[in-house]
């Protein structure tokens, strides 16, 4: 139908908006997983779905995507937000605190899953080159989806929840080099083989390193620099042309876009804007997230299955069955019990997301044949798509083999240490640097947040643990942990602003101490009735202290001077609460 001159694929966008506005959070309310309501929203209005009927009916145009192209090019936006945000999350800290699982289970999971299901598909007439790639590719389980029945079931606390994160951790970094591979297998030819993939691997890691080079130093300083008492919007422009720029450079470079995006997540995961970034960017990476699934799910043929259903169905069972053999193997050498270990190995028995960018990207190379492509999309979007029934299998199957072992293994790590977590400064000026200094001094550890770049610059030089972002946004105090702080602290000079703050931290944690500082009386009433623990006015308290030296001057004893300044605390705070 054509477009009269108006937006391209402006029926499809509303039809997207419909589905993420009105039917995901009715979906929500049902507990369904949101990336596979996506899936099967695809599954239903896409070309295999609603949309093959529209050239019968036209009138089903309105509620289908009859044209996959509407949605695959927003989607590979989606696949670029979703390697930054993995980029981002790779801190040198995260993976140093679970360096012996990355690096030793996920490693293990990855290379053992990799080459045997590349072993059964070289068996199966592939040729080495593309079974090897298939096979790592369909190792990599989904990552979205196992995070949120983590977080479902509250299992991220425990010692299963560490070693499946970590387990995707190293999954979502095997991504990058799969990427590469793929590029370089499919610029290679014939007898020339090893000569062009040395030549293509040289010239990767070349422009890997310089991108890599010149961001750290030109990225952080951009920032400063230019946020320097600038807007929002401009921390908005400053980071997508972060992600885009760099991604175009991979794609100059003749590497894909994607890599590009993981990169500049890496770059920015170091610094001090790495949790601002992530508030900033959420509200996209979910809508776009949202097209990549969406898409994902319209390369879901029901009819193909319905067809022929027995090659789909036994593959399918194959790769459940062999990932979670290996990652029951894998968790119990790691010392896991084995109730727990089933539970893992159920929980990353299905493909992952990935499959179908580095599957595309072999298509669109030449080194994936199209009928192979589309029947390894087939089997990973229905493996997805039984995700929560394999994870529940997996709770009840652990729990029946700990009851039958009579030794419940409730999968937490007896040696695992508790360090002290680190009170939140919320506002870096002169009040929030001597409370930090303060607590410095004492050897208690803490993080401050401030919105204030040359602040912020001037304490990651000294070394302190300061990050720029908004405080008043609870959000991002959420993402430095503050549910395990033992205590807040509101040094904000912004009084409007420290209100916000105190009325979303209560919202989303009744329980955390919360110590605000308030500019005068009235302020300090306001910031009690929204929540704050206890509040110290900023001129009550230098009135009461320049008072008290006064009183002392004249004669009378600190013992009396004490008692006075504290009764008149007192009733101050007793007439602002009644005002």
């Amino acid at each position: 139908m054509p477009e009269h001159g108006g937006l391209p694929f402006l029926r499809e966008l509303l039809l997207f908006l419909v589905i993420a506005g009105v039917l995901m959070p009715l979906l929500a309310r049902l507990r369904v997983n949101q990336v596979l309501g996506f899936l099967v929203a695809g599954l239903a209005v896409g070309p295999h779905g609603i949309g093959a009927l529209a050239e019968r009916w036209s009138w089903l145009a309105w509620i289908s995507f009859p044209r996959e192209e509407a949605v695959s090019a927003l989607a590979e936006l989606g696949v670029i937000f979703l390697l930054f945000r993995i980029g981002l999350e790779l801190s040198t800290e995260r993976l140093y605190a679970l360096r012996r699982l990355v690096f030793g289970t996920g490693l293990a999971q990855v290379g053992v899953s990799g080459v045997l299901i590349g072993g059964v598909l070289l068996l199966l007439g592939l040729s080495t080159e593309v079974a090897l790639l298939l096979g790592f590719t369909l190792a990599l389980s989904s990552t979205a989806i196992v995070v949120q029945l983590l977080n479902r079931s509250g299992a991220f606390g425990n010692r299963l929840g560490q070693m499946t994160f970590a387990v995707l951790l190293f999954q979502d970094l095997a991504v990058v080099p799969l990427l590469v591979l793929v590029g370089l297998l499919g610029k290679s030819e014939g007898g020339g083989l090893v000569l062009a993939v040395a030549l293509a691997l040289g010239k990767a890691i070349l422009a890997v390193a310089v991108i890599h080079l010149l961001g750290r130093k030109l990225l952080r300083p951009a920032f400063h620099h230019l946020l320097h008492g600038a807007d929002s919007d401009v921390f908005m422009a400053l980071t997508l042309l972060s992600v885009l720029g760099i991604s175009s450079l991979t794609w100059s470079a003749g590497l894909s876009m994607a890599l590009g995006a993981f990169l500049a997540g890496v770059l920015l995961s170091g610094t001090e804007y790495r949790h601002q970034i992530e508030i900033s960017l959420d509200p996209f990476k979910g809508l776009l997230l949202g097209l990549f699934f969406l898409a994902v799910g319209m390369e879901i043929n029901v009819a193909a299955i319905a067809s022929d259903p027995l090659p789909v169905v036994a593959a399918v069972a194959a790769l459940v069955v062999l990932k979670a053999l290996v990652v029951v193997v894998m968790f119990r050498l790691a010392g896991l019990g084995w109730g727990r270990a089933v539970e893992g190995g159920l929980l990353l028995g299905q493909g992952g997301e990935f499959a179908f960018i580095v599957v595309g990207a072999g298509l669109a190379a030449g080194l994936v044949p199209a009928d192979v492509a589309a029947f390894v999309m087939l089997v990973v979007g229905t493996s997805m798509l039984l995700s929560p029934p394999l994870a529940r299998l997996g709770q009840w199957a652990g729990m029946a083999i700990d009851r039958r072992a009579a030794t419940p293994d409730l999968g937490v790590d007896a040696d695992a240490e508790s360090p002290i977590a680190p009170v939140l400064v919320a506002g870096y000026g002169r009040v929030g640097r001597l409370v930090c200094e303060i607590l410095a001094r004492e050897e208690i550890p803490f993080i401050a947040v401030d919105l204030d770049a040359e602040h912020v610059a001037a304490a990651r030089r000294a070394g302190r643990p300061v990050y720029f972002g908004d405080a008043s946004q609870a959000e991002l105090l959420l993402r430095l942990h503050a549910d395990r702080a033992p205590a807040i602290v509101l040094t904000m000079d912004d009084a409007s602003a420290a209100l916000h703050a105190v009325h979303g931290i209560r919202a989303l944690l009744p329980k955390v101490p919360l110590y605000a500082r308030a500019r005068d009386e009235a302020h300090a009433a306001l910031l009690r009735a929204a929540g704050a623990s206890a509040v110290v006015p900023e001129t009550l308290e230098s009135s009461l202290s320049l008072a008290g030296l006064a009183l002392g001057a004249v004669g009378l004893p600190d013992s009396s001077v004490g008692k006075l300044v504290e009764r008149e605390r007192e009733e101050r705070s007793r007439l602002a609460d009644a005002s």
